[in-house]
């Protein structure tokens, strides 16, 4: 599990494309520092699995599902990457649940700088919105973040992420531009409500799959 708090951005240093697959070679001097064969380090808001480990540079092998459903299939050597290792069981919990699984790749539709802070506007995939709530908390591209506006034009959903300076400066999304693809996961939480509810409703009207036809004694 992670947080959403990136640690440092790193570098694609090599991508090597197979049949259905990638190997991506990665600079990451902090998150190699204490790193082990078979760590899960986020690139990007996607947990993968370290391979091989050579100084500061790391190994995964992404598999086709994950290069399909997130914008890691665009990356090419040079890309800057957000990375997170996954939280130890006494760390602090700076950011919210973060699975490292990404639920759809948004489109950066604007980006307006103000004085202290910058609001990026993001184009959101129809089948996530009903889980983003005004205020509610979203991971782009492995960042937690807080969202600040919601809306729709014509029968595009989207939603604004306010960044501060620091966030602009130590991630990828202070180089992202109009028309830069990101990583998307919503609240894990909204999505066990909606299970949940769905579940009671097939329970109650005798459709589940768990709902006994025995009457009691």
């Amino acid at each position: 599990m992670f947080t959403g708090i990136v640690e440092e951005r790193g570098t694609l240093v090599a991508r090597e494309n197979f049949d259905q697959a990638a190997r991506l070679r990665i600079r990451g001097p902090l998150v190699t520092s204490d790193a082990s064969f078979g760590d899960s380090i986020a690139v990007n808001g996607v947990c993968l699995t370290v391979v091989e480990l050579d100084g500061d540079e790391f190994t995964v092998d992404v598999m086709a599902e994950t290069l399909r459903r997130s914008s890691l299939q665009r990356l090419v050597a040079g890309s800057p990457v957000n990375l997170e290792r996954a939280m130890a069981a006494d760390g602090r919990f700076g950011g919210h649940i973060v699975q490292g699984h990404v639920d759809g790749v948004g489109e950066i539709l604007a980006v307006s700088p103000t004085e202290n802070w910058t609001v990026v506007r993001i184009g959101l995939p129809g089948a996530l919105a009903r889980y983003v709530v005004e205020k509610g908390s979203i991971t782009v591209d492995g960042i937690s973040l807080t969202v600040s506006a919601l809306g729709r034009d014509g029968d595009r959903d989207w939603l604004e992420v306010s960044l501060i300076p620091t966030t602009l400066s130590e991630t990828n999304l202070g180089s992202a531009g109009v028309g830069a693809e990101v990583n998307l996961e919503v609240d894990v939480i909204a999505k066990y409500l909606e299970r949940l509810t769905d579940h009671g409703r097939e329970a109650a009207a005798g459709t589940g799959n768990g709902t006994s036809t025995q009457e009691g004694a």
